[in-house]
């Protein structure tokens, strides 16, 4: 439905953008020409070459697509829109700096400067004639939608639309047995029972049936869509599998059988290769430049107090397997055997590991470490190894896994990490047990971009000394 209602707006910013890029170097030479900031451009440095205006329109095209930024399900929040954009033409600009000092090494460094500030403002500029347009058409040409449940999945159903209208989709109600005719639903009205759903279609000019009944009413699904098939309208139907469903599930068809992926591999085979070279390349570079600062917080571990200097801890990874986490050790010898008593039940029925700065058993040095992180630095092997990666979810206890509920599990669909969502937001000044609901976040909005937003604020964070203990 949102690629549809989309289609010509995907169309027409696709097109946009890629003009904008000769506009923008045409007007930013003029602008390096008239404004004489620095040195006086030399014939070389405002000259555009065809192969230079040619190799920016095919990285914009590559870098905007590459980066998403014509998924219909961005349009609905325009901050996400804005800022993919951006995200895509620096990126695209960056790419061709790069390729510019393997070719033409001679354009003006302003010039190019003026040309990714212009082609940013048009690339804005170019959105809100866009969505203005399709605003009014949006107005003329309505595309009705009836829900069919008026429960909770029906009714996040209806919110996830709200957003929509510019693109002229109407949601006009619910139709629900269990609900009476003329209350209202998130500031929708329910307009009819199921049975009189064709009547509803054909009075009110509806386009678009989404059929969100619970599971318990699958055969009442199937008479439905019978009842509809033959009516000039497109039907969907969202599956209630709100507790057990991963996210960015699969669907697939095998002739007449329609199969849906409940428990898929969240990145893809692209996104895998990439995460995983990119955590290989940054743990051996970080493990080459803080290999001083490694054995010197070794020799501060082994001196200050007896024991290892190592400290393996027992975690679950991605998929539910197990493996040894490394950390610097920063308590007393044996302080591990009362990790256990740790984990308390909430008046709520939470789980929380009762994680305290004035715990006794953290030694000097520790409580050191554990102020900004240092502790963490051995996991660096474990990414190496591949048992975790260098951003998700934070390893966790088997001892709370084994009481985790069913969608608490998603979190374990993609690579556990040394930091994540959680930590920028809370670490550990923020309830174990509502960190789930961070890492959700991270697995389903899951991109690179993500987790260099993350790294960078993971820095910060641990400068500052914020939240851990």
């Amino acid at each position: 439905m949102l690629r549809r209602s989309s289609a010509r707006y995907i169309l027409a910013l696709f097109l946009l953008d890629v003009l904008c890029v000769p506009v923008a170097l045409l007007v930013a030479r003029r602008l390096r020409l008239a404004i004489s900031w620095g040195k006086a451009v030399t014939e070389p440095g405002s000259a555009l070459h065809w192969p230079v205006v040619l190799m920016a329109m095919l990285l914009w095209a590559v870098a905007l697509i590459s980066f998403r930024v014509y998924d219909a399900q961005r349009f609905a929040n325009l901050g996400a829109e804005i800022w993919s954009f951006f995200v895509g033409a620096t990126a695209a600009t960056l790419a061709m700096a790069g390729l510019l000092y393997f070719s033409y090494r001679g354009l003006s460094r302003l010039l190019f400067a003026y040309f990714y500030i212009l082609d940013l403002v048009l690339g804005l500029v170019a959105r809100a004639i866009v969505r203005a347009s399709m605003l009014r058409r949006g107005r003329k040409t309505v595309r009705r939608v009836l829900i069919l449940g008026a429960g909770d999945v029906g009714q996040r159903v209806a919110q996830a639309l709200a957003p929509c209208a510019w693109m002229g989709i109407q949601v006009v109600g619910f139709a629900d047995d269990e609900q009476e005719e003329g209350s209202r639903r998130v500031g929708l009205p329910v307009v009819g029972d199921l049975d009189s759903a064709a009547e509803i279609v054909r009075g009110r000019e509806i386009g678009e049936v989404i059929i969100a009944l619970p599971m318990h009413a699958h055969r009442r699904l199937t008479q439905l869509a019978s009842v509809l098939q033959g009516m000039d309208v497109n039907i969907k139907v969202v599956p209630d599998y709100s507790e057990s469903i991963y996210y960015r599930s699969s669907l697939e068809q095998f002739g007449d059988l329609v199969l849906i992926g409940l428990k898929e591999p969240v990145l893809d085979p692209i996104d895998r290769v990439i995460k995983r070279w990119f955590d290989i390349s940054l743990s051996l570079a970080a493990l080459v430049v803080l290999s001083p600062i490694l054995l010197m917080i070794a020799l501060l571990v082994a001196l200050t107090s007896p024991g290892p200097v190592l400290y393996k801890s027992r975690r679950v990874g991605e998929g539910g397997h197990e493996f040894d986490m490394f950390k610097f050790r920063t308590m007393r010898q044996g302080a591990d055997r009362s990790e256990g008593d740790l984990v308390q039940e909430t008046e709520e029925g939470h789980l929380v590991f009762d994680k305290r700065p004035d715990d006794p058993r953290i030694t000097r040095v520790g409580h050191f470490l554990r102020r900004y992180s240092l502790d963490e630095l051995p996991q660096l092997a474990n990414v190496l190894s591949g048992q975790m990666s260098f951003v998700g979810p934070r390893p966790e206890l088997p001892s709370l896994v084994a009481h985790y509920e069913p969608w608490q599990r998603k979190r374990f669909g993609v690579p556990q990490g040394m930091t994540g969502w959680w930590q920028i937001n809370g670490r550990s000044s923020k309830a174990k047990h509502l960190h789930v609901e961070d890492d959700l976040y991270y697995v389903q909005n899951y991109t690179l971009w993500l987790d260099l937003r993350i790294i960078a604020r993971t820095l910060g964070a641990v400068v500052r000394g914020e939240g851990a203990y």
